[in-house]
């Protein structure tokens, strides 16, 4: 079954709006064709990756004409090279993959890091607004109840659609940057309403205290349900922002969660009955101490040595807040001559710190502050790391994947004991 198109976007396909539009509306009808979805929504807001990060991008430019090449094959998967337009909706740029302020920690050259520049430029002037974070919603990118995005980033688009309210699917590169150009992205999965009702459901016994808490009970969960809707209830008090960014990223790290319910908490779960909304009630399971600590045990089971190479704090990136915590848990220590700190927060988050003198504080402490990406996007992490501290489970789950490395998760205050003397100590 082919898409039903307006008339407006049946001109966009045929090129009333140049080339690039047209190339974006053909992936787009192929992309909901696949799909199976009947016909578009209108979106002003997306967020996606525009940019050239890596050599291999820069030697394509290179070779096939420059930035526009590189949009047309990666962001618009055509062969045939088009200008590059100004953006029509509302447009935000996620992270990197590296921070372009600090070449030698990420291990790139200053080549990569110049061509990255000229790429961000044209990005610039097409109107995207450069965040380069995985946390828009910390930056002003704030969606109302109900609204429709196109969001890359997988702990962004399961607090987008949770907390907020939002719609979004996990897009990719390709159909957010299509959707920049036109305005739309197919109506499927989570844009419509019986795709967001619960379909199974978690009894809260052992209540999330702090953010390792929330990011145990988010793992654990997101390994039950995979993709499912969940509905959660049991919450005793009002979880933070940060609380609930270490949740979503846990459960969408370990299993495909995109959209949750905490009753009581998330805008369309003010009771248990309203967000299964006329769904059976699956399979419900009870979320207790024992189920914590088989999970811990689960993130922590395959290491063994204490000694502690890189502490990497800011995933999902790190707010004003936690950056103002993290200061307090130092008091007044060093990170050790044994160990590293690397603390990544949004651009903008860090001028915030710049300004009041937080930035300073830490790095007098030892504290790298790092911008614009992480150690799992960058696959950076300060040389002969063997054994790394975590207080975020999604980078338990994917670094030692990525990098082979050692991982331990726990608390902010056990990360940054364990910077401040080298050792891992589990009490």
């Amino acid at each position: 079954m082919s898409m039903q198109l307006t008339n407006d976007e049946k001109a966009m396909r045929d090129g009333r709006d140049g080339a690039a539009v047209a190339k974006a509306m053909d992936l787009l009808i192929r992309y909901g064709n696949a799909l199976g979805a009947a016909d578009f929504v209108e979106t002003r807001n997306v967020c996606g990756t525009v940019t050239a990060t890596t050599p291999f991008m820069r030697d394509f430019a290179m070779a096939k004409g420059g930035f526009d090449a590189v949009f047309s094959e990666f962001n618009l998967d055509t062969a045939d090279v088009v200008e590059v337009p100004q953006v029509r909706a509302k447009s935000f740029h996620l992270q990197l993959g590296f921070d372009p302020n600090h070449p030698k920690e990420m291990g790139v050259s200053e080549e990569t890091v110049q061509f990255y520049r000229r790429s961000e430029a044209v990005v610039a002037r097409m109107g995207v607004n450069m965040i380069n974070t995985c946390t828009p919603y910390q930056v002003g990118n704030v969606p109302s109840f109900g609204e429709h995005c196109a969001w890359m980033e997988s702990s962004a688009v399961v607090y987008a659609n949770s907390v907020l309210g939002a719609r979004t699917n996990t897009e990719g590169r390709e159909s957010t940057s299509a959707a920049m150009l036109t305005c739309r992205i197919p109506r499927w999965g989570l844009h419509l309403d019986e795709n967001r009702r619960g379909q199974v459901g978690v009894k809260i016994e052992c209540t999330p205290q702090s953010n390792e808490d929330w990011g145990l009970l988010g793992y654990w969960m997101g390994h039950w349900v995979q993709n499912q809707v969940a509905v959660l209830d049991g919450v005793q008090h009002q979880p933070d922002l940060a609380s609930l960014k270490h949740f979503g990223s846990a459960a969408s790290s370990s299993g495909g969660v995109e959209l949750y319910h905490l009753v009581g908490v998330t805008p369309e779960a003010p009771s248990w009955a309203q967000a299964f909304g006329g769904n059976p009630e699956g399979e419900v399971r009870i979320y207790d101490a024992q189920a914590r600590a088989q999970t811990l045990d689960k993130l922590n089971g395959q290491t063994q040595n204490t000694q502690v190479d890189y502490v990497m704090l800011g995933c999902p990136h790190y707010n004003l807040a936690q950056m103002q915590r993290a200061l307090e848990l130092l008091n007044g220590r060093r990170i050790s001559e044994r160990c590293a700190l690397w603390l990544f927060t949004p651009h903008d988050i860090k001028s915030q710190a710049d300004a009041q003198g937080l930035t300073a504080a830490l790095e007098q402490a030892g504290v790298k502050i790092l911008t614009n990406s992480c150690s799992a996007m960058s696959r950076a992490v300060p040389p002969g790391t063997r054994v790394v501290a975590l207080d975020s489970a999604k980078q338990a789950h994917y670094l030692p994947a990525i990098l082979g490395v050692q991982a331990w998760f726990g608390t902010t205050a056990q990360c940054i004991d364990a910077a401040c003397t080298g050792v891992w100590s589990h009490a």
